[in-house]
């Protein structure tokens, strides 16, 4: 807002009443010692101090109390853990198998029959729930017959009902795993016929 007339009691522009700072000096009364503003309102600016971009207008040194949440159990800067392929696919094949996402989710992710075994299950929608529960994974086992194979289970939960899901996972020759097989309750998708 401008003034087109001086309020009653200021001063012309450019004087300052006796006892007042000159520019550039600071007032330590002001929150974190912050600089007085400027005449055009923005404050100055200044090359920045050993490379570092400049922080908020009259931000000193960094008083921050220490960090006293407890320590993580990874080490700093290590790499994180990577979640166990099992653990992957149960995710995956009940997000297909609960319609939070659509079977060609898991086009790449699978081989052979297991695609067609998969959007068979999914039709049916055996994991939806009218009710508003979510289906969660509860817990998981596995077995590996040889190297590069695995055969997992997992009990489904959604609210009172528990469920059993079965899969296996072979891998490929470019190191990523893929679902060849997948059943649902223990049923299995009776196998086409060629004709």
């Amino acid at each position: 807002m401008t003034r087109t007339q001086p309020h009653p009691g200021s001063r012309p522009p450019g004087t300052r009443p006796a006892g007042a700072r000159p520019p550039g000096r600071r007032d330590t009364r002001r929150p974190a010692g912050a600089p007085p503003r400027t005449p055009g309102g923005g404050t100055p600016r200044t090359a920045p101090a050993g490379g570092r971009p400049p922080g908020p207008p009259g931000a000193g040194p960094s008083t921050r109390p220490a960090d006293s949440r407890p320590a993580t159990a990874g080490t700093p800067g290590g790499p994180l853990p990577q979640p166990r392929p099992t653990d992957l696919f149960a995710d995956r094949l009940l997000a297909v198998l609960s319609g939070r996402r659509p079977v060609h989710y898991m086009l790449r992710h699978t081989r052979g029959a297991a695609y067609d075994d998969l959007a068979h299950l999914a039709e049916r929608g055996p994991l939806r729930t009218a009710h508003g529960t979510c289906p969660v994974v509860r817990d998981i086992g596995y077995f590996v017959p040889r190297p590069g194979a695995i055969e997992a289970f997992a009990r489904i939960g959604a609210g009172d009902r528990v469920r059993a899901m079965a899969f296996r996972l072979e891998l490929g020759r470019d190191r990523r795993w893929r679902c060849t097989a997948v059943e649902l309750d223990g049923h299995r998708r009776a196998p086409a016929q060629d004709a």
